[in-house]
């Protein structure tokens, strides 16, 4: 049985004028979403969409690379103002931030949403180099 043409989706053109970055930085990679104020998702960027692959993903220069890609996605929606919330302990979340930032976004707030265990789950055993 032949397969049927796949469709084009069309993305229409969204005016929206704030809305929420999320920025996850683990110690592997970096995460950038950027969602409506009801928590839709409009763009998101990864360093390994951009290109980067293995170590690099995890640098301040790969996130701020994948912060551009996915702002300039935002901004084609006519958003213009965001809160921002960071998670994770990573490299990339500082130069997120200054990526953001010099687009020219209005921050309107930084919340940092790290969890914190309180004596909760064993943490993972301590690397010997």
């Amino acid at each position: 049985m032949p397969k049927s043409p796949s469709r084009i989706r069309n993305r229409e053109r969204k005016n929206i004028v704030s809305g929420r970055a999320h920025v996850v930085s683990t110690f592997n990679n970096t995460r950038i979403t950027i969602t409506d104020p009801h928590g839709n998702t409009i763009a998101w960027s990864s360093p390994k969409v951009v290109g980067f692959s293995g170590s690099r993903k995890n640098s301040p220069f790969a996130a701020q690379v994948a912060t551009d890609d996915c702002s300039a996605k935002a901004q084609n929606h006519g958003m213009s103002s965001l809160e921002v919330k960071v998670s994770g302990l990573g490299a990339g979340r500082d130069s997120a931030l200054r990526a953001l930032r010099a687009i020219g976004f209005t921050i309107v707030s930084i919340c940092d949403v790290t969890m914190i265990a309180h004596n909760g789950c064993r943490p993972r055993k301590r690397r010997r180099i």
